[in-house]
C-alpha cells in the first residue's frame, strides 16, 4: 500500500477514535453513566490512577472500572512492542491537536517551533505532571487531576460552558491553551503536558521497534524533519530512539524516496500500513476477549436482586427518586440522608440540583453524609448480634484492617462503625483517613464510643 493511502488511513482512524470518544462523552453527559461510560473510565490513566488503590484494597477509585484497568495493561503492552504507538495511532486527544494543527497551518501557511533553550525544559514537564498526578491520586484515593484535565473538560462541555468553568476551570483554561497551542505548535500537549505520555515513552525506551534512517539512500530534503509533530531532528539521526516519538509514522510516510527511512523491529523492516494493523489488533483483541469473559465494564453494574445502593455508586446522572429506588429507601428519607432542599423536584438529576440549589454541593455532601443500604428488614430477617466494639484498642498508626483485627471485627463492620467510607483502601492508617476524606476526624469517632 503507498504511503498517500495509509497517511489517509491513518488520519481516519484517529478521527474515528475522537469521533467515538466524543460521542460517549456526548451520551455520558445527556442520559447517564448507565448508558455510556465516563471519559474518566475510557482514559487508560484512570487505570494507573487507580492502581494502588486496587492492589491495597482490591477496588477501584471512584469513576473507573475494570475495564478502565485493561485498557492500561493494553496501552503498557503497546508501548513495550510499539513504543508511543497509542500517542501516534489511537489516542482522541492527540486526533484532535492534529485537528488544530491542520486548522492553523491553513490560517497561517506554516508551522511554528520553539526556540529549543526553551523546547527542552519545557519538555520535562510532562515528567514533573506524571509523578504529580500519581502520588496525589494514590494518596488520596480519588481522581485528583480531574479538574485540571483538559481532556476531561472537552469531555463536560455538552454540559455547557458554564458548568464545566465552574467544575473544571483549570481544565478547560488548559483545554484552550492546548487548542491555541497546537494551532501553533503540532501536538503541543503531548510535547510538554501530557503525563500519559511521558510514561509510554519511558517504558518504550525498552521497545525493538524504531524508526531506521539509511544514509545511503536519504537525499538529505528534510521533509522527515519538517513534517516531525514533535520535532525530532529525524534527517540527522541514523535511529530514532527518543522517548519523544509517538510511531505516528508521519516521518516515514513523507519520505519521497524508498528505503530511505523505515520502520524496524529488531532487524525486520515492517510496512507502515502492517504496524499499524498490528497496533490496532494488539489493542482490540483484548479488549474483545475481555468482553467475552465478562470483566471488560467502564459502566457500573447494575444491582443483583436484593443488593441495594451503596453511597459511592450514587452518581450524579440518577435521580433523586432513582436513588431512593436502589437504596431501598422513601424518597423523603433521601431528602433528609443527602440534604437535599425540599423544593428540587424528585426527577431532578443529583448532579442538577445546583440548578435549583445553587448552595448544593453533591460531591461535597457524598463525602461527609452517610446513607443506610437498606431502611428496613423483611419480616423474614433475624438481626445479627451486636457485638460491642472495644474502641480504646484502635491506634491512629493501626491501618484499617490491623484496626478491624485488633478489635477482632469483620472488616465490613468496623468500617461501617468507624464510618469509613469504601473508597478508602485498607491499608490507609486510621490516622491518615483524613487525607482521603477531608472532613473524617478519627479521634472524634473513637471517643464517640465512649
Amino acid at each position: 500500500m503507498n504511503n498517500k493511502t495509509t497517511k489517509i488511513i491513518r488520519g481516519s482512524i484517529l478521527a474515528l477514535f475522537l469521533i467515538g470518544l466524543s460521542i460517549s462523552a456526548y451520551l455520558h453527559q445527556t442520559l447517564g453513566g448507565g448508558v455510556a461510560p465516563s471519559i474518566h473510565a475510557l482514559c487508560p490513566f484512570g487505570g494507573l490512577e487507580s492502581l494502588y488503590t486496587f492492589f491495597g484494597s482490591g477496588t477501584f477509585i471512584a469513576k473507573i472500572y475494570a475495564g478502565t484497568l485493561i485498557l492500561f495493561a493494553i496501552t503498557l503492552v503497546l508501548a513495550i512492542v510499539f513504543r508511543r504507538s497509542f500517542c501516534g495511532l489511537i489516542c482522541p486527544f492527540g486526533a484532535l491537536q492534529e485537528f488544530f494543527a491542520k486548522l492553523g497551518k491553513k490560517l497561517f501557511g506554516k508551522r511554528f517551533v520553539i526556540p529549543k533553550k526553551m523546547d527542552k525544559p519545557f519538555r520535562f514537564l510532562k515528567y514533573v505532571i506524571l509523578f504529580i498526578t500519581v502520588f496525589y491520586a494514590w494518596k488520596t484515593a480519588g481522581l485528583w487531576m480531574a479538574p485540571y484535565d483538559p481532556w476531561s473538560a472537552y469531555a463536560h462541555l455538552p454540559e455547557g460552558l458554564g458548568s464545566v468553568w465552574e467544575s473544571s476551570a483549570a481544565g478547560l483554561i488548559i483545554l484552550v491553551i492546548t487548542i491555541v497551542g497546537s494551532m501553533l505548535y503540532d501536538r503541543f500537549f503531548c510535547k510538554y503536558l501530557c503525563p500519559m505520555g511521558a510514561l509510554y515513552g519511558i517504558i518504550g525506551k525498552i521497545s525493538p521497534y524504531r524508526v531506521v534512517r539509511n544514509e545511503d539512500k536519504c537525499v538529505n530534503c528534510g521533509l522527515c524533519t519538517k513534517n516531525c509533530p514533535v520535532n525530532i531532528d529525524v534527517q540527522h539521526t541514523n535511529e530514532v530512539k527518543t522517548a519523544e516519538c509517538l510511531n505516528c509514522q508521519t516521518c516515514v510516510l513523507n519520505c519521497p524516496k524508498a528505503g530511505a527511512l523505515e520502520m524496524k523491529a529488531g532487524k525486520k523492516t515492517v510496512n507502515p500500513f502492517v504496524a499499524i494493523v498490528l497496533v490496532l489488533a494488539l489493542f482490540f483483541v483484548p479488549i474483545l476477549i475481555s468482553q467475552a469473559a465478562g470483566v471488560y465494564n467502564l459502566v457500573p453494574g447494575k444491582l443483583k436482586a436484593g443488593e441495594t445502593l451503596k453511597l459511592e455508586n450514587i452518581k450524579g446522572y440518577m435521580t433523586i427518586k432513582e436513588v431512593a429506588e436502589q437504596a431501598k429507601m422513601e424518597v423523603k428519607e433521601v431528602y433528609k440522608a443527602l440534604g437535599i432542599p425540599e423544593v428540587v423536584p424528585k426527577e431532578t438529576k443529583m448532579k442538577e440540583i445546583k440548578n435549583i440549589a445553587p448552595e448544593y454541593d453533591f460531591e461535597k455532601m457524598k463525602e461527609s453524609t452517610g446513607i443506610p443500604t437498606s431502611t428496613e428488614k423483611t419480616k423474614t430477617e433475624v438481626a445479627a448480634p451486636t457485638q460491642k466494639l472495644d474502641a480504646s484498642l484502635v491506634r491512629g498508626s493501626m491501618t484499617i484492617k490491623e484496626a478491624a483485627e485488633a478489635t477482632k471485627t469483620e472488616l465490613e463492620d468496623f468500617r461501617g462503625k468507624f464510618k469509613i467510607p469504601e473508597n478508602v483502601p485498607s491499608e490507609t492508617k486510621m490516622k491518615e483517613i483524613v487525607n482521603i476524606v477531608s472532613n473524617y476526624d478519627f479521634e472524634k469517632i473513637k471517643s464517640s464510643f465512649n
